[in-house]
């Protein structure tokens, strides 16, 4: 009956580990499809917990008999790997949400000017949320323009999306489960399901192939955002976690804490930065090297006439949709120029004429987007 014992005992251990393993960033795990074999093995963790506590129990008596200490340490073991696996590697128990969103008008700003954020206007309302502050939390629920929304940050990606987390029609809650080639996932409370951050794609569960509805979110410096929106509402930050965003205090400049989200400074690496545009199914990424350096290109995706600009600070990047005839663009001062025709960096004329259409474009590290963007192209 020993034998149970011990088996029950390897068999938990092993599978608390593989249980926390293929969604978290260990050695290995991420460049794995193991996406189907973490979601089966963690839906069913309970029967598996019950399964091998069963042939603990059973043979527990006669394990002691032969070796009380030997038993002892085994249990001692599981115990210990059990709490660390679940309450200390747990991606929900490492990153908490705020207590409370506090956001504040520029008046009672405290975030500094030259941090970066994700901007958001809806409905007239305007918001920011400083990287340095969701980049903890991958997730902030709020509301803005009346709607409610989730804004996320994954910081192995490199990349922010914002969602209305609306499942079916019906408002619904998430968190934080780990992580699946780089990128974080998010469990719905309703099915169960898992959602990448990248896209807002659900990955598995019962709502396989869904999608959650996007956003349209732009990255940029505090400073410039409030340049373009003055009235804008700014987060601040939750005094609770004054510790883990001091650690944060750098990754926007690329220097991360760890190698997951340390920046490379050559250009098309795993963690080289680029910003990537998508246009129906097509896709491309821009070297942020090269961005740096031409400040303004002009080109074509999917047929469409394509503009990327990075401001004077060398931070903020917006992306438009060019008028289809040829005049070349110009960039002086954060003014955009083509012909007598001129734009603000939010795309509004500066004359009588119609203002640019802008686009979604994200910052992410190349590894990420080439993932998540398999047929992507290199400008």
């Amino acid at each position: 009956m020993k034998n149970l014992f011990y088996i029950g005992i390897v068999g938990l251990l092993l599978f608390e580990i593989a249980n926390v393993y293929f969604i978290m960033p260990m050695p290995g795990s991420q460049r794995m499809n193991s996406l189907d074999l973490a979601y089966f093995l963690y839906s069913w963790r309970w029967a598996f917990r019950a399964v091998f506590g069963l042939l603990i129990l059973a043979g527990a008596a006669s394990a002691i008999r032969q070796s009380r200490w030997v038993a002892l340490v085994a249990l001692v073991l599981v115990a210990g790997v059990g709490y660390a696996f679940n309450f200390r590697m747990a991606a929900d128990h490492m990153f908490y949400q705020p207590s409370s969103v506090q956001l504040q008008p520029a008046s009672r700003n405290a975030v500094k000017p030259d941090r970066e954020i994700l901007g958001i206007k809806v409905n007239g309302q305007a918001k920011a949320y400083p990287i340095q502050f969701i980049g903890y939390h991958h997730q902030v629920l709020d509301t803005i323009g009346g709607q409610p929304i989730m804004v996320t940050y994954c910081t192995v990606c490199r990349t922010g999306r914002v969602f209305r987390p609306v499942i079916n029609g019906k408002p619904a809650t998430f968190r934080l489960v780990g992580m699946d080639h780089f990128n974080a996932m998010f469990e719905d409370a309703g099915t169960g399901s898992w959602w990448r951050q990248a896209n807002g794609e659900s990955i598995a569960g019962s709502l396989k192939g869904d999608t959650l509805p996007e956003v349209f979110s732009e990255q940029m410096t505090l400073k410039q955002w409030m340049a373009l929106h003055p009235h804008s509402l700014v987060m601040q930050p939750d005094t609770t976690f004054s510790e883990r965003y001091a650690k944060m205090d750098t990754y926007e400049r690329g220097k991360g804490s760890s190698d997951l989200t340390r920046m490379d400074s050559l250009s098309w690496h795993d963690k080289s930065w680029v910003v990537g545009l998508s246009v129906g199914k097509r896709s491309k990424a821009y070297d942020w090297n090269r961005l740096k350096r031409e400040r303004l290109i002009q080109d074509t995706l999917a047929n469409r006439p394509v503009l990327l600009v990075l401001a004077n600070d060398n931070r903020s990047f917006f992306a438009y949709e060019r008028p289809a005839s040829p005049t070349r663009f110009v960039l002086r001062h954060d003014t955009l120029s083509s012909g007598t025709q001129s734009y603000a960096l939010s795309g509004r004329s500066l004359g009588a004429g119609p203002g640019l259409v802008r686009l979604p474009a994200h910052q992410e590290f190349w590894h990420s987007w080439q993932t998540f963007h398999p047929a992507t192209g290199r400008y």
